[in-house]
């Protein structure tokens, strides 16, 4: 039997429901907000597996029938997971992990499926609710409920879970996660607001997360499972004190060792000769011993710390490791900048391309392009260890995702920089925040490259270490404070205010306090940042690279951008075989011309202007002959536009037959004498020659026409009409001069 509740949020009713469908799980639960439906299924196995960390799977798939979709590609169905469901996977297990209990070895899995998708109900807030409710109703051990709201902001306002159209008119996009009393994750965008209106967010959004908690307790108090008893790993006896005895007299000289392999390098060796101490007492035992010997580092570091206010690098909490930047490494990239932090090392390397280079985007949501590109790459030499190479995993994804959102906010629009922009951040060495040195390094790349950015954005990490009532908050942490903390706290921004935020901690949840005190030092080390990459450069280059492609803009009228085009593709495909450049052409008649080395954008560019160019008439052009016919032929004297040379036109003179001075392919010059309204032209030869023999000045040369009224005497000795005045308005006799 199913039973289900629901709630108002954000103007939507949200329903829970549970015993619906999927009751073989050990618990699942159908999340329905607007007309998005999510299913959540949480299964863990019995028995607890050899491993030192807590083994959760969160997966999450988007099934393109959800919004109406067949899948792109070859084999027509939905394969291995893009960015964005990855990125939400990584969302949602962000704040489920630390509520698990530490020791908790028994293989989970959340699978999350979005069956129905209405997009100003976006799928992501309506899994992360349903992850955790299905893991909160099942046996699984979980120191829960949690639940996660979208907050925007429109002209100073708070909005919960705005709709797509609010989003683009945000200031914000921030995703807040918590239990019933403090945040556990926060994620997300911002155009340059300040601390205290992010902390205000954020506390809009925990009165909303404390609503959604509550309704899955009510739901949990009614049909929830009892949970299973979680029976915490018991050690062999006396090994905790054997490996005591061995490490503690060693690992205060070690926790002193400045520099982080020679630090890396005491501990290996002491855990070495740990196991070799206790092979023979406490054999196959050296995960134990290795999580005790663990154990026993971190607590001496987190003493040191919060006793001795030493860090590991002998740092003060506020003290930022040395910055160097270097501009234009890569001799042939379009931009290079090196951002050195201690011993984190990113290297932005900037391509600009065309409007063809952008990405499309494929989701539940309305297919996209996306012109600004933010990559990341964390290869195992950065840290000085052999890895298997594979592809883009979920920490290349979220860190390049994250400098993304800080760096987009000061990407110029298409109007003004009508360039696809990509970054890429090579991280060759890292001790700590590679992706906060990454926004640096892309900052650097962009305005050493010449990208009209009005500013620069710099990034910092922040880390927690509280034990009772002593706290810690260290700026600029290194990658063992990461490990051995209690938060990882990002913030990114301008001098005017934060462009992106991303808070992970380790514990439970963090009052609102701790974060306001965050926020205020990692905005000081952001303006200390800033002003050394202000010295680095502060202006954009006035030049792009040389191996940058030209771009030239021009309008062309909307009715005219078929005549660009051509039949079926034939004048665009003309364009770029002759001038050798690349043409996009948007609906509003905007034209946009790329090529390297410029010069073939200039015969692109005056190609189209000649495509679109109104006849006028008086006014010379040089054309090709098209057709040719007895009364005389017709003369391309602009793409696409044709006029008639007649016969009389064609030299200074009378002549017989066309072909005696024209042929078709011949290119000749001519002048327009007249264009009708419906789009005809009359063309003269003759009138050019005349004006090439240096016609009198004052001397008219009279056009042809073809429509005078008929002569009432002739001028020939038998007195009658001039035969000529018979002729057909097309016809072929001669005029006189």
């Amino acid at each position: 039997m199913s039973y289900k509740e629901e709630i108002t949020v954000g103007g939507r009713t949200l329903s829970i429901e549970v015993g619906k469908v999927a009751n073989q799980s050990n618990g699942s639960a159908w999340v329905q907000y607007g007309d998005t439906i999510v299913l959540a299924a949480a299964n863990s196995k019995k028995e607890p597996m050899e491993s030192d960390f807590i083994p959760l799977m969160v997966d999450y798939r988007e099934r393109m029938y959800a919004s109406g979709k067949v899948p792109g590609g070859f084999f027509k169905r939905e394969g291995r997971p893009g960015d964005a469901e990855t990125l939400i996977a990584r969302l949602i297990d962000r704040p489920i992990r630390p509520l698990l209990p530490k020791d908790y070895r028994c293989d989970t899995q959340v699978l999350l499926n979005t069956y129905s998708a209405d997009m100003d109900c976006l799928p992501d807030m309506v899994a992360g609710i349903a992850a955790s409710a299905a893991v909160t109703f099942s046996d699984i051990p979980f120191d829960g409920p949690v639940a996660m709201v979208r907050v925007g902001m429109i002209d100073g306002e708070f909005i919960v879970n705005p709709t797509t159209s609010q989003l683009e008119e945000s200031q914000l996009e921030l995703i807040v996660a918590g239990t019933i009393d403090e945040i556990t994750m926060v994620e997300g965008g911002a155009k340059e607001i300040s601390e205290e209106q992010m902390l205000a967010a954020i506390e809009f959004a925990q009165t909303h997360i404390r609503e959604l908690v509550e309704l899955q307790n009510r739901i949990h108090a009614e049909v929830g499972k009892e949970k299973r008893e979680h029976i915490s790993i018991e050690l062999p006896e006396g090994l905790e004190e054997a490996v005591r005895e061995i490490v503690e007299p060693e690992i205060p000289s070690i926790c002193h060792v400045t520099d982080k392999a020679e630090r890396k390098a005491a501990k290996k060796e002491l855990e070495a000769k740990l196991f070799e101490a206790l092979e023979e007492k406490f054999p196959e035992n050296e995960m134990f011993i290795e999580e005790v010997f663990d154990g026993i580092y971190k607590a001496a570091v987190r003493k040191m710390m919060l006793e001795d206010k030493v860090r590991l690098d002998g740092r003060g909490y506020d003290d930022i490791r040395q910055i160097t930047c270097e501009l234009g490494v890569l001799p042939r990239a379009h931009a290079s900048a090196l951002f050195t932090r201690g011993q984190t090392q990113s290297m932005g390397v900037l391509t600009l391309g065309t409007k063809e280079d952008e990405q499309r985007v494929d989701g539940l949501g309305e297919n996209f392009f996306r012109r600004f590109m933010f990559h990341y790459n964390f290869p195992p030499f950065c840290t000085g260890e052999v890895k298997r190479m594979m592809g883009a995993g979920r920490r290349e994804i979220g860190h390049g995702n994250l400098a993304h959102r800080a760096l987009q906010f000061i990407v110029p629009e298409w109007e003004s920089f009508p360039y696809t922009v990509r970054l890429v951040s090579e991280i060759l060495e890292s001790n700590g925040s590679s992706s906060m040195a990454s926004v640096c390094s892309g900052s650097l790349a962009m305005m050493a490259g010449g990208v009209p950015v009005k500013q620069h954005v710099a990034g910092i990490a922040m880390g927690l270490i509280a034990e009772g009532d002593q706290m810690a908050i260290i700026t600029d942490i290194l990658g063992d404070e990461d490990h051995l903390g209690d938060m990882d706290f990002k913030v990114a921004g301008t001098k005017g205010g934060i462009t992106a935020i991303q808070m992970d901690i380790k514990v439970k949840g963090l009052p609102t306090e701790i974060m306001r005190e965050a926020m205020g030092k990692a905005r000081n080390a952001r303006l200390r940042i800033l002003d050394i990459m202000n010295e680095a450069i502060s202006e954009p280059a006035s030049e792009l690279s040389s191996y940058a492609p030209r771009i030239i803009s021009i309008k062309v009228p909307v009715d005219d951008i078929g005549t660009v085009i051509g039949p079926g593709g034939k004048m665009i495909r003309e364009i770029v075989e002759k001038s050798g450049a690349k043409v996009d052409i948007m609906d509003d008649g905007q034209v946009n011309i790329a090529s390297v080395d410029g010069e073939s954008a200039d015969i692109a560019k005056k190609m189209i202007e000649r495509i679109i160019e109104i006849p006028e008439p008086g006014k010379n052009y040089k054309g090709e002959v098209k057709k040719v016919t007895d009364f005389g032929a017709f003369v391309e004297i602009l793409p696409g536009k044709d006029g008639l040379l007649h016969i009389s036109e064609i030299e200074r003179g009378r002549i017989n037959k066309v072909t005696d001075h024209i042929d078709v392919g011949d290119v000749i010059e001519v002048k327009l004498l007249a264009l009708e309204p419906n789009g005809k032209m009359d063309l003269s030869r003759r009138a050019v020659l005349l004006e090439q023999d240096g016609l009198a000045s004052g001397e008219e040369v009279k056009p042809y026409t073809r429509n005078r009224p008929p002569r009432t005497g002739g001028r020939n000795d038998r007195g009658g009409r001039d035969r000529r005045d018979n002729r057909s308005p097309r016809g072929g006799g001669g005029r006189r001069d």
